[in-house]
């Protein structure tokens, strides 16, 4: 299933992506997609409708595929070749940071630059979505818990994650720092996660090529991982790293995002997402 939330922000409904291509709405059905509806039983609910005998509705502006998300958990330098441009070294344990919840937001919404912003830069991540309770869960048994999986861009400002002290979330959770989506696609329809492929463009020309399969961390073993230092709920988001290809690392001179630019990124089985740039205005970051 390809599960996601429309309309104006603050009043997205529930549907879900037909396989007609037609959205379908699912207010009838349910609230909203809530961390209950990321269950088993919830999907499998959702599963058995006919989604041919829902209205259609049209798109209109996406948010974030589903509602209640408590953590927002990121994995740094998890492709081996992102590591080398970054010149880093390859981990021996997964880096952990966090985004701000408050920075998700649709697929499509404004990105807007924090004020002062020097070195926003873009990555393209496969977003993983907790379906049920794992507390110190095995990596044999992590995937259990994963309801679907989501296409991610982990926007950063270099400078400030990197240059101003601390840690890295300063860098991580500005607003509009975390877009989402399009859909939230359930894991049984994605199959392996270790076999994506995914691209980001920055106005028009490929920056990032990669796939999952050079992840360094697989994410049965980051879930599991993060299970033994917090308690992982329903609807909880990891985003698991980027392949290479950031602006950070463009050589001989770095690339930044700047007003007007326009980035497009999307994974395999995920969806797309497309993302304009502004200057600081928070009537964007609002509406």
């Amino acid at each position: 299933m390809k599960l996601l939330r429309h309309g104006p922000k603050g009043q997205e409904k529930p549907a879900l992506l037909h396989t007609d291509g037609t959205v379908r709405d699912l207010s009838g059905v349910l609230p909203d997609i809530s961390p209950a509806t990321l269950s088993p039983s919830g999907l499998a609910v959702l599963a058995a409708i006919d989604a041919a005998t829902l209205p259609v509705v049209p798109q209109g502006l996406l948010g974030v595929p589903w509602t209640g998300m408590r953590k927002f958990i990121a994995i740094g330098l998890n492709y081996a070749d992102h590591a080398a441009e970054a010149g880093m070294a390859i981990p021996k344990e997964p880096i952990i940071f966090t985004k701000t919840v408050d920075c998700a937001v649709g697929c499509n919404h404004p990105v807007v630059l924090p004020q002062g912003s020097v070195k926003s830069d873009w990555e393209v991540e496969l977003g993983v979505v907790i379906g049920t309770r794992a507390r110190y869960v095995s990596e044999a048994d992590a995937l259990q818990h994963v309801a679907g999986y989501c296409t991610i861009n982990d926007i950063s400002e270099r400078e400030y994650q990197l240059e101003r002290g601390g840690t890295w979330d300063k860098g991580k959770g500005c607003d509009t720092f975390g877009p989402i989506g399009p859909w939230l696609v359930s894991a049984d329809e994605v199959g392996d996660p270790q076999n994506l492929s995914m691209w980001l463009d920055v106005n028009g020309e490929r920056q990032q090529t990669g796939s999952t399969r050079t992840m360094i961390f697989t994410v049965a073993q980051l879930v599991s991982y993060l299970s033994r230092f917090m308690t992982l709920e329903p609807g909880d988001l990891i985003t698991t790293g980027t392949p290479p290809g950031v602006g950070m690392g463009k050589k001989p001179q770095a690339q930044f995002l700047q007003p007007g630019d326009v980035m497009r990124l999307g994974i395999e089985k995920l969806g797309e997402q497309e993302q304009t740039v502004f200057a600081w205005d928070p009537q964007l970051i609002d509406g």
